[in-house]
């Protein structure tokens, strides 16, 4: 730019006097204003990749990977710039699903382990207390039979409650009969402990899905309507399981009350959608007050 300045000064007429009359103030006046235009659309253009690679570091949000920077028209340093950085992306992406799959992993070990313990220790301790509380009935009557029959319902609803938590944390069906199954099995229990209906749609039969896959779609069903029945007041649910263009798609919808900036419920959303990172899957949640609660995972079906 500077040698373009240089080039009409020295080519072009234009002569500056001593002392510089008024004419010649407005003619080098003229020049600097255009130089500084020029020079500023100049700077925008060079400066216009490093303000949208800006941008996008601004916006970066760990649960919603996939997000690059495309610049155009950069010179050769700010593209080199913007491919580091996408390349930082695509390591910091790729090490969190790992780490998250491993703590997945480490978590449903726990659950197994915690579980088997209820079923094998608590689970047989309550038996055999209701044996003894059965035997000890039958050898009295009134009072002490009418306190031993209490003590036995009471004995049978705890050995329930143990089961059901032993479910929870990790569900038969899905290991035995698979993911379907599992999910068939869940809406039920809800539906009887909650008094909810909840209307069921599935495939007779699902794509192939990875031990993985299965079990994130199984949770986020699971958790979604928990949210439900703690916080939505709803009546009724709908859970959905199809195959729409090669993606597999989940949608827990309800008729409840919606939601609005609950850190309880936000924060059982970001669960859900950090697990559903681990299997490359998009949760997205809609919620309108009055009117109920949409939670929809897409789950790609070309392997995790």
């Amino acid at each position: 730019m500077l040698v373009c300045v240089f080039a009409v000064l020295v080519l072009s007429p234009a002569t500056i006097s001593a002392p510089v009359v008024v004419s010649e103030l407005i003619v080098l006046f003229a020049a600097i204003t255009i130089t500084l235009f020029v020079n500023m659309l100049l700077l925008e253009r060079v400066f216009a990749p490093l303000d949208a690679l800006r941008q996008l570091m601004r916006r970066v949000d760990p649960l919603q990977p996939g997000q690059r920077v495309s610049l155009q028209h950069a010179d050769a340093d700010v593209a080199a710039l913007a491919d580091a950085f996408n390349a930082m992306l695509d390591r910091l992406e790729t090490e969190r699903r790992e780490s998250a799959q491993r703590s997945l992993a480490a978590q449903e070990e726990e659950r197994v382990r915690v579980a088997r313990e209820l079923h094998d220790e608590l689970g047989q301790l309550l038996t055999g207390a209701l044996l003894l509380i059965d035997d000890a009935a039958k050898s009295c009557d009134g009072r002490a039979h009418e306190d031993f029959v209490e003590a036995r319902e009471a004995t049978r609803q705890s050995i329930e409650e143990v089961r059901r938590i032993v479910t929870d944390l990790r569900p038969e069906a899905l290991d035995d009969l698979g993911l379907t199954a599992a999910l068939v099995a869940l809406t039920r229990s809800f539906s009887h402990q909650t008094d909810i209906e909840v209307q069921r749609r599935m495939p007779a039969e699902l794509p192939r899905l990875s031990p993985e896959q299965e079990l994130v779609v199984y949770r986020i069903a699971q958790e979604a309507l928990t949210n439900v029945a703690r916080h939505a007041r709803a009546r009724h649910a709908k859970l959905a399981l199809e195959q729409v263009d090669g993606e597999l798609l989940l949608t827990v919808r309800d008729d409840g009350e919606g939601f609005g900036g609950s850190s309880t419920v936000e924060s059982g959303i970001r669960g859900m959608r950090e697990r559903a990172l681990l299997v490359r899957g998009v949760l997205s949640v809609q919620s309108t007050r009055g009117v109920g609660t949409d939670v929809c995972l897409k789950l790609p079906l070309d392997g995790p």
